[in-house]
């Protein structure tokens, strides 16, 4: 019907725009300190319209963390495919959490992750899935970059990965409540030396 063709994208339009203005309130204040009321303002619509597209703030938060872990995991197949070097895999990898600190924003499931206690179940389930679909693509292009001589490092590509992860989050965290960007980036650089293969290193050095 007409109606239905005319509402439908309107509908999904207002929704997206939700998740737009709600996604960047998650990355500069936090999710717990921000409401409905600011979300509607932001958007320009009502609270009851926020409320017709996702009930309950918790629904908002499920509906925020699937689409973050969704769009993540499609700029990670991209850096693969238009990639095939392992440190270079790397490079744009920590790039990513680089060019969310210098746009003022965080890397939205480390927000929650700090809220973690008082987030609702199902939302504390989805951030851990996009941590460990973090790591388990690091584990595997590590593993292959290792392989290929692309990358050195010890131990398992398992443990690189967490350590990878967990040193970018908290590079950032320190950054922010800083202010000091130059921390995030010396982070970065110490991180991406301990897996750079010998013969790289000696290239640059002698550059």
């Amino acid at each position: 019907m007409p109606t239905k063709k005319s509402t439908t994208p309107d509908r999904a339009g207002t929704a997206g725009r939700i998740l737009d203005v709600a996604e960047r309130l998650v990355q500069v204040r936090g999710f717990n300190a921000f409401s409905y009321a600011d979300v509607a303002k932001a958007v320009g619509i009502q609270k009851a319209s926020l409320h017709h597209h996702f009930a309950t703030k918790a629904d908002l938060g499920v509906a925020l963390v699937t689409r973050y872990r969704h769009s993540f995991l499609d700029t990670l197949r991209s850096i693969e495919a238009t990639s095939s070097h392992g440190f270079e895999r790397l490079e744009r990898y920590a790039d990513l959490y680089g060019k969310v600190l210098r746009a003022g924003r965080m890397c939205m499931c480390g927000m929650l992750a700090s809220d973690a206690a008082t987030l609702p179940k199902p939302m504390r389930g989805s951030i851990a899935e996009f941590f460990a679909e973090n790591e388990e693509w690091l584990s595997r292009i590590l593993a292959e970059g290792k392989k290929r001589g692309d990358i050195t490092f010890d131990g398992s590509a398992a443990s690189m990965a967490a350590f990878i992860v967990s040193s970018l989050e908290g590079g950032m965290l320190v950054s922010r409540g800083s202010g000091d960007l130059d921390h995030f980036d010396d982070v970065v650089d110490r991180l991406l030396e301990r897996v750079r293969p010998a013969k790289t290193k000696t290239k640059r050095r002698s550059g």
